[in-house]
């Protein structure tokens, strides 16, 4: 039996990734065994401009990334 899930960010969100980097939701995606994933347009550590696949868990509603140590 699927689970529902709902989507916690929604599109054109700004959304700062685990990582630290800061970007836009552009994209969503749910599955019926898996967690949901967002596509996110951000600028990595050597300012290129990518766009890369991030679980729901890597990612925080525009808040500070928090310190990994």
């Amino acid at each position: 039996m699927a689970v529902k899930q709902k989507f916690v960010y929604k599109l054109g969100d700004a959304v700062t990734l685990t990582s630290g980097e800061g970007g836009t939701v552009i994209g969503r995606a749910h599955y019926l065994d898996s967690n949901p994933q967002y596509l996110v347009r951000y600028a990595d550590g050597t300012g290129r401009l990518v766009e890369n696949w991030w679980f729901e868990s890597a990612i925080n509603n525009g808040e500070a990334a928090p310190v990994l140590e």
